[in-house]
């Protein structure tokens, strides 16, 4: 890939180091970067900045990669990796040992140690010195045996100034920059050096990254002027702070996409919430993406740091939640249901249906509905601290005779009818109506309230004392399964006095 002119259409790129897996700050980068671009109809790079290879690692790579995906931000280029990049590096660097723009340095570790400390003593900013500059090395002769560094010539004057999207106008002195190391003694080349050549051939218009990149782009401009290149339109996003104000970091909670995904969120509102997260539009909080790419012109970006709210999170999520495809929720609840043991098809279709409209407008995750679905794949356990103390609180002296009533009822019903009428959700002579009418005829029965066999029914069969309505939920189960947990609870009750 040789360098070319510098574009006129619009080309971001969001350029990771696999070295983890895609945290949240990296994923909001590449949110703006794509945006940026589909909004100016422009083109998307995906850049992969492996060349630290003791760190980088395949599975970071595939990380990465799947997190991109999973919040559907599709490059337009891409994947380029910059561990195949090398013979392109190298020829570059040699053009520049030509060109007087670099030179070869022979300082060793622990010459540059020693000068960093005596600067340090002396109250000076710790820099390089230029002692192997051309000019000042005039007549010495290289060290045998020790494999040079290669430093880029940094200016002497000037200052560097450029207009930031996000701060304005930035300028820093050249006095106050020193030769950067372009490639090290083992002849590979660095960070900042490759980060120049990749976005001067891969035509890079706008570079859009977090501000604690604020000091290479100095460092960047002038190495790309040094190579004839036009330096691209930079942007600086402040970083996201965790709701204490900190830095954001594991004690915060879920820092990687892929933990967004495991706890349950879904990727158009993560999508959604990311947006507002060093971005605004108005008063909108809610948006599709096709209006944030509408929208995202590359003003209005915040300039101060952001901070990461769960709770606005969860808010963000449950309206999805609300409208998303019931068979797209039911794909992803199989899977969930499935690491935990449990199959999605012992519910009958009807059941499964009327439960996921039961339980959706009360979750704010996917897990927490994988928790509700739990609820009925499961039975409770009875012996749980949870479900003794509730039942402790809910007992009266009514409970068994009224229950034990109800279950009979139960029993009636299942005895009459074949098995196929009898099932959960089968819409058939079991549904919410009918437990609910075998309830009523149960309290009557025994001049019982409804919380003293309701609150009993739900922990017996859900291990929970607070759910949607009783009937609704038992209509969810067969009655078979309703009669066997029932009597459960019931032996329970029994079960101290036998001993």
């Amino acid at each position: 890939m040789e360098p070319r002119p510098n574009p006129t259409k619009v080309r971001t790129r969001f350029a990771p180091s696999p070295t983890g897996s895609l945290h949240i700050g990296g994923a909001r980068t590449a949110l703006f970067a794509w945006a940026f671009a589909r909004h100016h109809g422009g083109c998307f790079v995906l850049r992969v900045e492996d060349t630290d290879l003791e760190r980088s690692t395949p599975e970071a790579t595939r990380a990465i990669l799947d997190g991109m995906a999973w919040l559907g931000l599709e490059a337009d280029e891409g994947p380029y990796f910059q561990s195949k990049r090398g013979e392109r590096y190298r020829d570059v660097i040699a053009s520049m040992l030509r060109a007087g723009t670099a030179y070869p340095c022979y300082a060793s570790g622990g010459e540059l140690d020693a000068l960093r400390e005596a600067q340090r003593r002396e109250g000076l900013k710790p820099r390089y010195d230029g002692r192997w500059r051309p000019e000042q090395a005039a007549g010495r002769r290289a060290p045998e045996g020790v494999a040079p560094t290669v430093r880029f010539r940094n200016p002497d004057t000037g200052v560097v100034t450029w207009d930031d999207m996000v701060k304005g106008r930035i300028s820093i002195a050249n006095a106050e920059l020193d030769d950067l190391v372009i490639a090290r003694s083992d002849g590979s080349p660095t960070y900042n050096f490759c980060v120049v050549v990749d976005d001067l051939d891969m035509q890079i218009s706008h570079v859009i990254r977090g501000d604690d990149h604020v000091n290479n782009t100095p460092r960047q401009i002038n190495i790309l002027r040094a190579l004839g290149g036009v330096e691209p339109v930079y942007g600086h996003l402040p970083m996201i702070h965790g709701p204490d104000g900190q830095k954001l970091s594991k004690r915060h909670g879920a820092v990687s996409v892929t933990e967004y995904h495991t706890l349950g969120y879904l990727p158009d509102a993560v999508v959604n919430y990311l947006a507002r997260l060093g971005w605004s539009h108005g008063d909108e909080e809610i948006f599709s993406r096709e209006a944030f790419v509408a929208w995202f012109d590359g003003s209005c970006l915040a300039h101060s740091p952001a901070q990461l709210d769960f709770d606005k999170l969860r808010w963000v999520n449950q309206h999805y939640l609300r409208l998303a495809g019931a068979d797209d929720l039911l794909v992803d609840l199989e899977a969930r249901l499935k690491t935990r043991g449990l199959l999605l098809q012992s519910l009958h279709s009807h059941a499964v249906r009327g439960a996921l409209e039961l339980f959706r407008d009360r979750v704010a995750t996917l897990e927490e509905l994988c928790d509700w679905f739990v609820c009925l794949l499961r039975d409770p356990a009875l012996e749980d601290e949870s479900v003794r103390q509730g039942l402790a609180r809910a007992l009266v002296p009514q409970t068994a005779a009224t229950a034990d009533h109800f279950v009979r009822k139960l029993d009636a019903i299942i005895a009459s009818e074949s098995p196929e009428s009898t099932v959960a959700g089968s819409e058939a002579s079991w549904n919410a109506a009918v437990a609910g009418q075998i309830l009523k005829e149960a309290l009557a029965a025994h001049g019982a309230r409804m919380p003293w066999l309701a609150v009993p029914l739900r922990l017996w069969c859900f291990g929970r004392a607070q759910t949607p309505a009783v009937e609704e939920m038992l209509a969810l189960l067969a009655p078979s399964v309703v009669a066997q947990r029932v009597r459960a609870g019931l032996a329970g009750l029994q079960a101290p006095a036998a001993g």
